[in-house]
Parts: C-alpha cells; structure tokens; sequence
C-alpha cells in the first residue's frame, strides 16, 4: 500500500452560488496526473464522530452514514490550498488532512483508511448509489 494524501476543506460559498456551504473531502490518487489527482466528494455534513474529534460545531447528524455527492477530480494543489475559488465560487479553508491508504476500489466501493497523526483516524466507506453514501469507522 502506498501513503497518500487527503485534505477536508470547509467551502464558503458566496449567497447567490448553486451549492451552499458544505464540505470538500479530497482523496489523491497514486499514478494519476496532477490536474485530476484528487477524487473529490461534497459533504453538507459531517459524520457525528468526525466533528467530535475537529472540535467543531455539530453538523445536524448523529450518524457516522451520509450523503456524499461526486465532484470532478481535483488538483492536486487543494490538498494545501487556503483561500480564494476561482470564478467566485467562494472560498475555502482546510479542517483536516493527512496521510491516507487505498484500501479497495472496486464494484462501486471506495475504502481508505485514515492514518495517525492525522485528527481523523479510522477508515471511510463511499457505496456508489443515488445517492452515494460516505460510511466511517473509527480506529
């Protein structure tokens, strides 16, 4: 297994945009080009046990199962990026990152695990569906 990178972004969006503010949860990918190196999901919230760990304000779930909405990949830049979006789409800020591991990704699965130090530690789940769903179990 080779470690890799993933970044949680909070994305500000200014009133007039088609998406309200939500989460970017942005996972790289070995051997892929830097301008869709990052497979990339919009959360509009949190697992419960994710912002227990950040610290943050709960997000209106008590569960660690939510919706997660595909996004086209991303650069590779955002895993540290902080800051203005292009096209006034807002503006972003990292929550969380760190190291990562591919553990599946097959049959309309995707698992990674979540490595220490990081502040998330544990594995994610995402099931393709309409809609798809983000499952997390802590380490």
């Amino acid at each position: 297994m080779t470690k890799l990178r993933y970044a949680l972004l909070r994305h500000e969006c200014p009133p007039d945009y088609r998406d309200g503010p939500h989460w970017d949860l942005l996972l790289e990918r070995a051997g892929v080009d830097d301008e869709a190196r990052l497979a990339t999901w919009s959360l509009l919230e949190l697992p419960a046990a994710w912002s227990r760990s950040l610290r943050l304000q709960p997000t209106g779930t008590t569960a660690d199962a939510i919706e997660a909405t595909p996004l086209p990949d991303h650069r590779a830049f955002y895993l540290d990026y902080e800051g203005a979006v292009s096209a006034d789409r807002g503006v972003v800020s990292r929550v969380a990152g760190g190291a990562m591991n591919w553990l599946r990704s097959s049959g309309g699965t995707i698992e990674v695990e979540l490595l220490a130090p990081g502040p998330l530690r544990g594995t994610i789940r995402l099931t393709e569906g309409d809609p798809w769903r983000l499952t997390w179990r802590q380490s």
